[in-house]
């Protein structure tokens, strides 16, 4: 077994064992994984109606040194979440989905986190736009493999393409206007559709 993998799963033994004796099994995570969940808030019912997808929220796995095992995200500002608390958010809200890079090396991997810890302290972009002063969650994922490992994942969407029936009202009320339908953005269910994430884990 690979260095990555080893480090991985013991990592994931670990978290299960500070958890309790009956914590439910979970994936071996590795670095560089990307896991996702379904917020219980508006705004992730906006983003499950407009992609059609169950899937809301992204984030990347951390793995420390010393096994610590986190998730990076942009939730309030990019910040650093421990595993264990992330994933017991995520099984109130409906489950964990973990997809992993295939093709990247571990080195890349690392670079792509390294990437990714290098926003930490951003705050959350609730408009949507692609720039580096404030990051949503799928930006800060796709901008990590990037510039980290020269990999971009997902899929650019005009944000006049998804499915806002029923939401422009909530929409613009967020822009303070007409809703603006050039804006281009990568999803949460762009990511789980690249067939470059091979799909790990689904459920509690």
């Amino acid at each position: 077994m690979a260095r990555g993998s080893l480090r991985g799963c013991v990592a994931a033994a670990l978290v299960a064992v500070s958890c309790g004796t009956r914590a439910a099994p979970g994936p071996a995570l590795q670095n560089g994984d990307l896991v996702f969940e379904r917020s219980t808030s508006r705004q992730s019912a906006a983003i499950q109606a407009a992609t059609a997808s169950r899937w809301s929220h992204v984030g990347i796995v951390e793995i420390a040194p010393g096994g610590e095992v986190a998730v990076i995200e942009a939730l309030g500002k990019v910040s650093r979440t421990p595993w264990a608390a992330w994933r017991k958010r995520a099984r109130r809200s409906g489950g964990v989905l973990v997809l992993r890079p295939f093709g990247p090396t571990p080195a890349q991997r690392e670079a792509a986190v390294d990437a990714a810890r290098g926003m930490l302290g951003r705050p959350y972009d609730p408009r949507f736009e692609w720039d580096d002063e404030k990051i949503y969650c799928s930006e800060l994922v796709v901008k990590a493999y990037e510039r980290g490992a020269g990999i971009s994942y997902g899929r650019r969407q005009r944000l006049g393409d998804l499915r806002l029936a029923g939401i422009e009202a909530a929409a613009e009320k967020r822009w303070g206007g007409p809703i603006p339908k050039d804006l281009v953005l990568v999803t949460p269910a762009s990511l789980v559709e690249d067939t470059r994430l091979a799909r790990i884990y689904e459920g509690p």
